[in-house]
Formats: structure tokens, sequence, C-alpha cells
């Protein structure tokens, strides 16, 4: 693993253990060169996949663009970051296990907002705003009143 402080190729493991969500390896390293000390993440990879976006453009499934947008969604708001992370390896279950070698962006983007829908409302709104390209004030609040009007049928 390459040192990220000056990039020697040699390191080692000084300690590993599991995330709390057990969904990923924790593993602390220390570069043989100059000493320093930092951190990795080890995940398990189902398969390939590749992402169709408009304009029929393919890309690699990539984890950490889905875990940025989610964490944008819920930036500022009281969502703890484990919960943030267990959406995210959630969907990237969902997407590994489908078993198709490709899918389509707008699919992934349902599978957020089903998420987001349950972990926190603002985040919800946000992540749809730019999912959904509101373009005026007037999107924001239809979309808003659909959300307090689901949520006040779930309460009874």
């Amino acid at each position: 693993m390459r040192c990220p402080f000056c990039a020697h190729d040699d390191s080692q493991v000084k300690d590993s253990r599991p995330t709390e969500d057990s969904t990923s390896i924790r593993r602390r390293r220390q570069c043989s060169s100059c000493g320093a000390r930092f951190t990795t993440f080890e995940r398990v990879q189902l398969r390939e996949v590749t992402v169709v976006k408009s304009g029929d453009r393919r890309q690699p499934f990539e984890r950490s663009k889905l875990e940025q947008s989610i964490s944008l969604a819920c930036r500022k708001r009281d969502v703890p970051q484990e919960r943030i992370d267990q959406l995210v390896s959630g969907i990237q279950r969902q997407v590994e296990t489908a078993g198709e070698p490709e899918i389509p962006s707008k699919r992934i983007g349902e599978m957020v907002m089903d998420g987001l829908r349950g972990l926190d409302s603002v985040a919800y709104i946000r992540f749809a705003s730019v999912y959904r390209d509101f373009s005026e004030a007037r999107d924001f609040e239809e979309f808003a009143s659909t959300v307090q009007e689901a949520a006040a049928n779930e309460r009874g």
C-alpha cells in the first residue's frame, strides 16, 4: 500500500479490525520508509458494475461517489455517520447483487431517494432537488408538501 505522505510503496499492517457495521476491515498501517501511520479500509466487492448515465455514457460504479452525494444531502443534519455508511453499504450491496453488469444511474438515484426518505426528510428533499432538477422555488414547495403529507399519513 502506497504511503500517502511520502509515496513509498511499502507499508506494514499494525492493527486490523472490522468496522462497527462489519462491512469492511479497518487497517492501521505504518510506512517502512518515513514511519508515518495511516488508516485504510478494505471492502468486499462482489462484481464490477457499470453505471449507465444520461446520454448513454458509462463509467464504473464508485462507492465513494455514492457516499459523497448522500453525505452532502445529510450535511449539517443530525444523521450519524454510521447510518450514512449503512445506507451506502445497503445500496452498494443491491447494485452488486442485482446480477446485471450495468445499472442505470436513475435506478441508483431511486435507491438513494428510498433510503433518504426513511433517514431524514430534509436530506431527502435536498437530494431530490438535485436528482429531479428542481428549477423554481415552487418545485421545492410542491415536493416538500408531498413529503409532509406522507409523514402525516404515517403518523396516523
